[in-house]
């Protein structure tokens, strides 16, 4: 199957599924996996940060990343699109009383610096005490400009606030800016960093930044069920993916462009926007539904039900992007 639904559909290679195998190993909660602490040390060193802390997943690397900034009746200043806020359950106000402050992001992914300063909390007892900046790069595949996130942090700074990094695909921000990722992450107290999207590994993210906020973290990724024991064989596909799967996002990026250009020669579509390795389209409603269906008995994977997104990836080729816009098309000239 061609998989554009996301690039979390990524399945291990065999030289990845090889480095699992080989993983030396020992017990992660007791803190002495040796492929663990090199995957935290890697991403560490690579990123500017002074330490790092693996999880399971991305979802509980934000929110222990929130919890160690905020605590119970602390808030957040978020986009409304950002993935902490819209798309991970709440579980900054489910599990760590921290109130959400979302704000509506801009066009570019941004949020409005004149909107985040209003925002900010006066310190009364009638309010939530505003602690953190939470931004998000990329966002809907869009790379932050590097002279707003310069601006952010340091709106962040003047007003006392903490700052913390989606950084799900910032991998695919450096290559997508030519930027070097420790780049990218510099101004941010702690960033989280999936490894199991374009990265191509099977499961994990690793939260890094400063050590006290790492150790706290540490605690929380124990209360939240994040403590695993010979996780070093999950480790070591990341480790493979950080050597030998970087480079080849900028691939994703130019099949996702090759998208775009094929979509938008179909009248009934809308290409929206295109950035790194995700599309957005406009396609009429009555037409989802029938053209998922459709692309599905074609060997076709997308996922249409709040947005028309196609995410492009290591397993998808440049010849399936050809095959699949061919089917797109052979579906509007059936009708």
């Amino acid at each position: 199957m061609i998989d554009l639904r996301s690039d979390t559909v990524t399945r291990p290679s065999k030289p990845m599924l090889a480095a699992m195998s080989a993983a030396e190993v020992g017990d992660d909660v007791w803190g002495d996996d040796p492929t663990v602490i090199e995957l935290q040390t890697t991403l560490a060193e690579r990123t500017g940060k002074e330490a790092g802390l693996f999880f399971p997943s991305g979802t509980q690397s934000n929110l222990a990343a929130l919890m160690a900034h905020c605590a119970r009746g602390d808030e957040y200043i978020v986009g409304q699109m950002a993935h902490t806020y819209k798309y991970e359950g709440g579980g900054a106000a489910v599990l760590g009383s921290i109130q959400p402050q979302p704000i509506e992001n801009a066009a570019d992914g941004s949020l409005p610096l004149e909107k985040i300063a209003a925002a900010i909390k006066p310190i009364d007892d009638h309010f939530a005490r505003t602690k953190l900046l939470a931004l998000e790069n990329t966002i809907g595949g869009k790379i932050l400009p590097a002279s707003y996130v310069a601006e952010a942090m340091q709106l962040a700074r003047d007003k006392g606030l903490n700052t913390h990094l989606d950084g799900a695909r910032v991998f695919n921000a450096a290559v997508g800016s030519g930027k070097p990722v420790a780049e990218l992450c510099a101004a941010f107290d702690t960033v989280s960093i999936c490894c199991s999207k374009g990265l191509g590994a099977p499961v994990g993210s690793v939260l890094v930044g400063k050590r006290e906020l790492i150790d706290i973290a540490h605690r929380w990724r124990k209360v939240l069920g994040g403590g695993m024991r010979q996780a070093g064989v999950l480790a070591a596909a990341c480790l493979y993916a950080l050597d030998h799967h970087v480079e080849s996002l900028a691939q994703d990026h130019d099949n996702a462009a090759r998208l775009a250009e094929g979509l938008a020669q179909i009248d009934q579509i809308k290409v929206q926007s295109h950035a790194t390795n995700m599309v957005f389209a406009q396609i009429p409603q009555a037409h989802c539904a029938p053209l998922e269906a459709f692309l599905k008995e074609r060997g076709v994977l997308t996922q249409m039900l709040y947005a028309s997104r196609f995410v492009t990836h290591r397993d998808v080729s440049r010849e399936d992007i050809d095959t699949a816009v061919d089917a797109v098309k052979a579906y509007f000239a059936s009708r």
